[in-house]
């Protein structure tokens, strides 16, 4: 009985790994401003009046080398009561991405999947952000960012409709 086994090498192991389509290879706090424009009085006044709260959300994605991407969650988040500014809040919330997906699903995985992982670790930002302002932790209820890329495709599809028409009409 012959023993044909030979032991694999690390670098053989790393090679013959399969590749992850998606890794996150660190996160990060871009760019974060809270302010509180209206202090201490705007206090008493939330006591009497409810607040009206806006957010919105921008998901941005550029290529930094192959397969890395960089994708920040952009979020910004204004609280008014009356007619005075409680409180606002403005995150952009990065990572970096190596990615190992066919290029037609590129696009969605960077504006869907990529920000889908970072939003649990902005959302807790954000609610610690307000706590350590004075107020209530504002707790981001979950994003649907298909709808959100679904609607951006809409968008570019509109934008890029109305310049051939733009065109056309220069052209007649």
């Amino acid at each position: 009985m012959s023993d044909d086994t030979t032991a694999a090498t690390p670098e053989q192991d790393a090679q013959d790994a399969p590749v992850q389509p998606v890794t996150v290879d660190t996160q990060y706090i871009k760019d974060l401003s809270f302010e509180a424009p209206e202090t201490p009085g705007i206090f008493a006044l939330m006591q009497s009046e409810a607040p009206d709260i806006r957010i919105n959300v921008d998901v941005r994605a550029g290529k930094l080398e192959e397969n890395k991407f960089e994708v920040l969650l952009i979020i910004n988040a204004e609280c008014k009561v009356g007619d005075k500014k409680a409180f606002i809040c403005e995150l952009a919330y990065g990572g970096l991405f190596t990615l190992h997906v066919p290029e037609d699903t590129l696009k969605a995985v960077l504006l869907i999947e990529c920000p889908r992982l970072l939003f649990p670790f902005a959302r807790n930002i954000i609610a610690d952000a307000t706590r350590d302002g004075g107020f209530p932790p504002m707790m981001l209820s979950p994003i649907d960012f298909v709808a959100l890329y679904r609607q951006g495709l809409e968008q570019e599809q509109e934008r890029a409709s109305d310049a051939t028409e733009g065109e056309e009409a220069v052209i007649n």
